[in-house]
């Protein structure tokens, strides 16, 4: 993909936009993936990008302790752009501030608003691109020939059957992720992917199979699905390829949805309050 370092105004135009979709791809602190949805997700300027948090997630977390993070937004007309950015510095007032809750998702929200907007360079950036949806189409319908092939037995369930079902919708929109070399997080579009039982995700690499051949044997990489209605799901786990199918068997699986995002695999054990 061709790089550019700044935005035009027809990106600047994109990303103003109400109706689309954000995603940034974040490391933790174990140098592992993270992705999460970013409604709020717009370009200041030709160089800037600015954020708006409402809510108390691991992606947060991680852009604190590593400023290095990945974005991707999508549009209802399937065009996606996609880059890499730095965090610079954070604050809780200022015209960015007061923008994002005057859009209606929070202006006539009763229970939460933007409480802190996020400053980031621009540091790679690599155009619009128009999703392949017949390349996409394909791979869908060849995953889903595969999935008895790939399915696991005699395991413990991993993924709950709600978000087995999320996964198996073909109106699920999913990505997948993995740090690169240079520290930074690689967003690539698998709406092809399937569950092939509650322990594995596989997805044939017709679609973007240039980028998918560049994912390291055994990286640990995410995988987010998510649909319109807003219901998500993260889950993790190792890449392998088997006779050229893309198969991550799962070994974490997050919830990221308001109002509560949490670990849900491995179970994360409960604690008496004990402070008040």
């Amino acid at each position: 993909m061709e790089k550019y370092y700044s935005f035009s105004e027809t990106d600047q135009q994109a990303f103003a936009l109400s109706a689309k979709i954000g995603i940034i791809g974040t490391v933790s602190k174990d140098r592992l993936p993270h992705l999460t949805i970013i409604t709020t997700l717009f370009t200041k300027d030709d160089h800037q990008l600015v954020m708006g948090q409402f809510t108390e997630g691991l992606s947060k977390t991680n852009i604190m302790a590593e400023p290095k993070m990945s974005f991707l937004m999508l549009t209802p007309d399937k065009k996606l752009w996609r880059g890499k950015a730095l965090l610079t510095h954070s604050v809780h007032e200022g015209e960015e501030y007061e923008m994002m809750n005057n859009i209606p998702l929070f202006r006539y929200n009763s229970y939460f608003g933007v409480h802190t907007v996020h400053y980031m360079n621009l540091i790679e950036f690599y155009g619009s691109e128009k999703l392949p949806m017949a390349s996409v189409i394909i791979s869908a319908l060849i995953t889903k020939i595969m999935k008895p092939f790939f399915r696991t037995s005699g395991k413990e369930r991993i993924l709950k059957p709600w978000a087995e079902k999320l996964f198996s919708s073909l109106d699920t929109v999913k990505f997948l992720s993995y740090i690169g070399v240079d520290g930074y997080s690689v967003i690539i579009p698998v709406i092809q992917c399937q569950p092939a039982g509650s322990t594995r995700l596989i997805f044939s690499q017709m679609a973007y199979k240039n980028e998918l051949k560049r994912v390291p044997d055994n990286a640990d990489v995410a995988i987010l699905g998510f649909n319109m209605q807003m219901e998500n799901c993260l889950v993790r786990g190792k890449f392998r390829r088997m006779n050229g199918t893309g198969c991550i068997d799962i070994n974490w699986v997050y919830n990221s949805m308001p109002p509560k995002p949490e670990q849900i695999y491995p179970p994360v054990e409960l604690k008496a309050v004990d402070v008040f």
